[in-house]
């Protein structure tokens, strides 16, 4: 019994040692300099890794982008807002953004993209580029009797003389810089994935000896006539271009072509001296209510309240490293989680040292009570803890971001949470077992 425990301790001694190297790698690294510079040993120095912090700790903006979902099958709206979210995440961090977070989100009938860019500075570009990622679609020549239909005013555009195809960027594989044979003239080479070479071919197929045309942002760029059917899955956008213009749409289109029309609804940005008081602020009332809490558990539990402040801090270092190493964004509402998921821990603690305390006073051995009072607190903890996890899984799958910031730490607290109360805080109290100090009742009741 005392082995198994003794090993026990030495993995939580491991665990707090690996935990406070990654959570506070600089109080390390001045040690390893010291013994470095006394004893020339060249010790290496533990990596730091730093926290991943939301746009209302570290400042930036947030934009907003409707995306036109009209054109899109109403099964299809939702693949296509991933393509759309995969495109401009890569590029905005193209742009070389920091940790940037892209969310979609549904309100009614309203598809939109919420764009978060910690740490930027020039919101004006960063607007600018992922404003740049073009919309390429190509367009099929409407009939002579649509054409017909056509108003006298509607004939004076020629976008009117095309109608939409299903084939948009959204199928593109590459593209990439060339120039013609004859006239060295630049042009663009697009590829298909295999979808969109199905796409091209059936469209090809039926528009033989018909103008194609191809538009870019809703500009007509080129309408070449399809002399035969185009089976390889590849086309060329031709037109007046400089060789500079042609690199820079290709370029664009590598950088992901839009697979759907989106428009900036929304723009706020919020200071980095605004973030750094915040998370100042947060930081505080994180430290007076982990105070207070050690003060409560000391006092109204004794020896078995210190111990469950031991078992809290190494609840906190596992957090910390956890929130480093997965790595999970910390906002304000992700802050506010994590000091909520501290009551829960201490919740659960209570709950053992009630029944502890009950079972000693029944004259029950101090083993004997620490077996009896963990056993039956277990079925009330994981049946309080489930039901917080059940609400916080429903937060994190239909919330918007700041309500899942929040349901996430939440969760992971809540899991450690249980980890440090059923096994750390179990493994600190049966040391005492069959030690002089059991024996002094007042010390546990």
């Amino acid at each position: 019994m005392k082995s198994a425990n003794a090993i026990k301790i030495i993995i939580i001694l491991i665990l707090v040692f690996f935990t406070f190297t990654i959570a506070f790698p600089d109080y390390l690294n001045s040690g390893i300099d010291f013994l470095n510079s006394k004893l020339k040993l060249g010790l290496p120095k533990a990596p730091k890794i730093s926290y991943k912090l939301g746009l209302d700790l570290l400042g930036g903006s947030r934009l907003i982008y409707e995306a036109d979902l009209k054109s899109i099958p109403e099964k299809e709206k939702n693949e296509a807002m991933s393509g759309l979210r995969d495109v401009l995440e890569k590029r905005v961090n193209l742009f070389g953004v920091r940790e940037p977070v892209v969310r979609t989100q549904k309100t009614g009938d309203h598809f939109r993209l919420n764009i978060e860019l910690p740490g930027i500075k020039d919101v004006k570009e960063a607007i600018k580029m992922i404003g740049e990622t073009p919309y390429l679609e190509f367009k099929e020549q409407k009939t002579e009797e649509e054409l017909k239909n056509l108003s006298e005013e509607e004939k004076q555009n020629i976008n009117n003389y095309f109608k939409e195809t299903v084939l948009t960027g959204r199928f593109l594989k590459k593209a990439e810089l060339a120039f013609d044979e004859t006239t060295y003239q630049p042009h663009v080479l697009l590829e298909f994935n295999s979808e969109g070479s199905e796409l091209f071919k059936e469209i090809t197929t039926r528009n033989i000896k018909k103008r194609l045309a191809i538009f870019i942002d809703n500009n007509l760029i080129s309408s070449p006539v399809v002399e035969e059917a185009i089976t390889q899955g590849k086309a060329r956008i031709t037109g007046n271009f400089t060789v500079e213009e042609a690199k820079k749409l290709a370029r664009n289109l590598n950088a992901g072509a839009l697979p759907v029309p989106i428009t900036l609804i929304s723009q706020i940005t919020i200071g980095p001296t605004l973030g750094a008081v915040s998370l100042e602020k947060i930081v505080k009332a994180a430290i007076i209510a982990f105070i207070l809490i050690a003060i409560y558990m000391i006092v109204f539990y004794r020896l078995s309240g210190f111990f469950a402040f031991l078992a809290l801090l190494i609840y906190i270092l596992i957090l910390l490293t956890l929130f480093k190493v997965i790595p999970i964004t910390l906002s304000l509402a992700g802050i506010g989680g994590l000091i909520l998921s501290v009551g829960m821990a201490v919740d659960a603690n209570v709950l053992i040292f009630e029944r502890i305390k009950e079972e000693l006073k029944s004259k029950e051995s101090f083993s004997r009570a620490l077996e009896i009072g963990f056993s039956r607190a277990w079925p009330s903890i994981r049946d309080s803890n489930l039901t917080t996890l059940i609400i916080a899984f429903i937060m994190l799958i239909f919330g918007t971001s700041f309500v899942q910031g929040f349901a996430v730490t939440l969760s992971l607290g809540i899991l450690i949470s249980m980890f440090s109360a059923l096994f750390i805080t179990e493994t600190f109290l049966k040391c005492f077992i069959g030690t002089k100090l059991e024996k002094y009742r007042r010390l546990w009741t």
